[in-house]
């Protein structure tokens, strides 16, 4: 198969999305089959502004395939699909690397207001200014599993959103005083709730690193376990559904209730 990018540059005749792309995404994008064919579509659209406008790079030598770019593209497009590619516009760059990378000097842990400069080990990074790095064998083990909530592309893609105001700090930009009030509300009380083991008990302990951290995995369980969020932490779905404008418990609900969605 030739690169996307290229054909994408070179095509002469209006482009299909080709099946065998299609075959991908609904392998290893977990929500794919609750999106409306209108949500299908405009998502193949995204994953191609993604594959063609961002350049992509591998590490310890490794090629980069189509399939590589074609998943990760779909999990990172499933994130705007409401808000449009411009909200990536801090993403220069995709690294991939073939598995989690051991690092050290880093200094924080999992235990609250403990700091530690051991071995840490990353499946994925962000910073303001750098890739987005994310290692091809935990995003293929987490597509295997989508029921534990975990996702490497979007909790690494939910830093770039955070980080849009130039600061990680688990408030994306809003546009309403209000909201914003209401969202730091929510949110440091479920974060410090997680801090004290209190939290809801879909989110793994690494949500109270820091409340850039706890909006990363929150943005994970939204989209991998809605329906459970919904019920279990309403106030924080709510904040999320209104920020991401999608409604992951309703597509699951009407796929569950055998209704087709238009």
């Amino acid at each position: 198969m030739t690169a996307l990018g290229d054909w994408w540059r070179n095509r002469r005749e209006p482009f299909e999305f080709p099946d065998e792309w299609r075959r991908m995404l609904e392998a290893c994008v977990a929500p794919w089959d609750t999106l409306s064919a209108d949500e299908r579509e405009r998502m193949e659209q995204l994953v191609l502004q993604l594959i063609v406008n961002k350049r992509w790079e591998a590490t310890a030598g490794m090629a980069i395939t189509d399939e590589m770019k074609v998943v990760i593209a779909g999990n990172a497009a499933l994130l705007v699909l409401e808000l449009g590619i411009e909200a990536y516009g801090k993403v220069g760059s995709i690294l991939v690397a073939p598995h989690e990378v051991r690092v050290s000097g880093r200094e924080f842990s999992f235990v609250p207001g403990l700091l530690t400069d051991g071995p840490v080990t990353l499946s994925g990074e962000t910073s303001e200014r750098g890739p987005v790095m994310i290692t091809w064998n935990s995003v293929t083990r987490e597509a295997r599993h989508p029921e534990h909530g975990h996702n490497v592309v979007f909790h690494e893609f939910a830093h770039k959103l955070d980080l849009l105001d130039g600061v990680v700090d688990g408030t994306p930009p809003l546009s309403d005083p209000a909201l914003v009030d209401r969202w730091v509300e929510v949110f440091t009380r479920e974060y410090e709730a997680v801090g004290r083991g209190e939290g809801s008990p879909l989110l793994r302990a690494y949500a109270s690193v820091n409340p850039g951290e706890f909006f990363a995995v929150v943005t994970e369980v939204f989209f991998t376990r809605g329906s459970e969020l919904r019920e279990d932490r309403a106030d924080l779905y709510e904040l999320l559904a209104g920020f991401y404008r999608q409604d992951p418990a309703k597509r699951t609900r009407i796929v569950r209730n055998g209704l087709r969605r238009e």
